[in-house]
């Protein structure tokens, strides 16, 4: 296992505490929201800040990918 799908696996239970859901419902959330691959290309950035800073980032894209007039890929 990479050490970037580790720090994945580590974010996406942090997040879920964070969000006060299970882990399963924050993977679906991400996979609903196209974020899947984005939060996990995201380690080089992620693993040296904050987490508090990647739950802001994701929350914010999570929010975004809601709204149908908003390009993901540009954002």
């Amino acid at each position: 296992m990479s050490r970037e799908f580790r720090f994945f696996i580590y974010l996406l239970e942090h997040f879920a505490a964070y969000r006060c859901e299970s882990a399963a419902d924050t993977f679906d959330l991400l996979e609903k929201s196209d974020l899947l691959d984005y939060a996990e290309n995201m380690y080089e950035l992620y693993h040296v800040e904050s987490l508090e800073n990647a739950f802001e980032d994701l929350n914010h894209r999570i929010a975004l990918a809601s709204r149908s007039d908003v390009n993901l890929a540009k954002a």
